[in-house]
């Protein structure tokens, strides 16, 4: 049974995400502060967890940058859960190191859907094929390790922005689709906010920087499409 920890300082919150995944088979372990949440993953690695940003003590972005600051926690699928609808703190959230980001208030079958994406997503990817490095002009993608370089210096990208550059490298030759990207990426169909995408290939181009940014390229109106020296 794969396990969820959820960080939420709101007990009625904490409690229907709790009943709510549990309907799903899931074993969920709540937890109303991230010190708490940190100490426990100390002694076992959840699957995925789920944080909300606004949390008494250390915040939630403080509590993901030490997750991704650390080899045995990093790869751990981290969804946000916020009060907050503006772009701005969606983006620092992605940006900050989470995969994904819910807004409250939010459906049960939407939650469901997006931790079911980010664990088959995570699965997928733990049992692919290591290979070695790929060059594609001066960037560099070790799929071995899940690390990428930029002109020789590592970018720390989330698992979504990782699966999604390694899918737009994967199909190069052509124009993906916005609508491939969600539905592969995502991979659920609730009523999806499309700027999630918009947002993560935003934060994607900034850590690549102006040159590996400008790999990954906009057809109006269809999709991006990766290209590369």
């Amino acid at each position: 049974m794969q396990k969820i920890y959820v960080i939420e300082d709101d007990e009625n919150i904490r409690e229907l995400v709790k009943v709510a995944l549990e309907g799903y088979q899931y074993e969920v372990e709540p937890f109303e502060t991230a010190e708490a949440a940190l100490a426990r993953m100390e002694e076992q690695v959840p699957d995925l967890a789920i944080f909300d940003l606004m949390l008494p003590g250390m915040d939630g972005l403080s509590a993901i940058r030490i997750i991704r600051g650390k080899k045995e926690l990093k790869a751990i699928p981290v969804i946000v859960l916020t009060a907050k609808d503006k772009e701005y703190d969606k983006v620092v959230g992605l940006d900050g190191g989470a995969d994904d980001y819910i807004t409250k208030p939010f459906g049960v079958l939407e939650l469901a859907a997006r931790v079911r994406s980010l664990l088959r997503r995570a699965e997928k990817g733990s049992t692919t094929d290591a290979g070695q490095g790929q060059q594609y002009g001066k960037l560099r993608i070790d799929q071995a390790v899940r690390e990428v370089y930029m002109d020789g210096n590592k970018i720390v990208l989330t698992y979504k922005e990782y699966e999604l550059l390694l899918y737009l490298i994967e199909n190069r030759m052509r124009v993906v689709p916005r609508e491939e990207l969600l539905d592969k990426l995502w991979d659920y169909n609730a009523d999806i906010e499309t700027r999630t995408l918009d947002i993560h290939i935003r934060t994607l181009r900034q850590k690549l920087g102006e040159e590996g940014g400008g790999y990954i390229r906009t057809v109006r109106s269809v999709g991006y499409r990766f290209v590369a020296p």
